[in-house]
């Protein structure tokens, strides 16, 4: 039987306002406390799954490639890499992944593939034994992105996982090379091509990755989304048929920006979808 691991990233601050959209801030400040700057503390945690023959991260989180300046802009206050920290923990080392697969480019959760940041040296690609996985509509919009969302991904990784030979741009809703258990679900609201990774192996159930479809507990309720989204309303419809679809399978949601909360259950109570089942890190 496989086993799942939670591995926690680097850390980041954003713009309450930014990441609730237009909920008024009296009402997602009691969801989340903002700082002096308005910015709330948002985890950037990966998803570990252990098999007999291969090791599968999901996502890599904002890792430490950014500069100081964009360190500080971001909210991010380790200079060390957060991730290959945690993957030591559990006594692994970035030699040791087989597969990362990566719901977007967006760098708060493909960042932690490069290394840290060191004035002077060039960033390189890390785990350097593992093929990286990524939807086709996902990369292109990472290499060709809208004005609204340039900011978002980053120049240099798209040119290094372009040029590692290790990159995998997947169709369909399965890969070959990962196997049946391993199940893709595209959304396009947040932004277009965002792969959502069903593994239904594990012990206590299937595990779908929200990523930033559901970022974390506060947006389970359905009307709540993020300034960022590319399509709100897309958003809130694809939001719901996944709702629906955890409940009806017995399924768990695997959060990535939760500072608090990494894996539920979800129920419907009085024509609302609620959070059942929470488990931390």
């Amino acid at each position: 039987m496989s086993r799942l691991f939670s591995i926690k990233g680097n850390s980041q601050k954003l713009d309450g306002g930014a990441m609730f959209g237009h909920v008024p801030k009296a009402m997602w400040s009691q969801w989340m406390v903002p700082d002096e700057q308005n910015r709330i503390s948002l985890a950037c945690r990966a998803l570990l799954i252990q098999e007999e023959n291969k090791n599968v991260l999901l996502e890599a989180g904002i890792g430490a490639f950014f500069n100081p300046v964009l360190r500080e802009r971001y909210g991010i206050e380790e200079q060390e890499h957060v991730l290959l920290n945690s993957l030591q923990e559990k006594g692994l080392s970035e030699n040791d992944i087989d597969f990362v697969i990566l719901s977007h480019l967006h760098f708060d959760h493909a960042g932690g593939l490069l290394s840290a940041w060191q004035e002077g040296e060039l960033l390189r690609l890390l785990f350097p034994k593992a093929q990286y996985i990524v939807s086709k509509i996902g990369w292109e919009r990472a290499c060709h992105p809208h004005v609204r969302d340039r900011a978002s991904f980053i120049p240099e990784l798209n040119e290094l996982l372009s040029q590692s030979g290790r990159l995998v741009v997947v169709e369909k809703e399965t890969c070959a090379l990962l196997g049946d258990d391993y199940q893709f679900l595209l959304t396009h609201g947040h932004t277009p091509g965002l792969m959502h990774t069903v593994y239904s192996k594990a012990e206590e159930g299937s595990v779908v990755f929200a990523s930033d479809l559901i970022p974390g507990t506060p947006w389970v309720h359905l009307p709540v989304g993020m300034g960022y989204d590319r399509a709100p309303e897309l958003l809130i419809d694809e939001k719901k048929v996944m709702l629906e679809r955890v409940m009806r399978q017995e399924e768990r949601l695997f959060y990535t920006h939760d500072p608090k909360v990494a894996m539920s259950r979800v129920r419907s109570e009085k024509g609302r979808f609620v959070v059942v089942d929470a488990a931390s890190d």
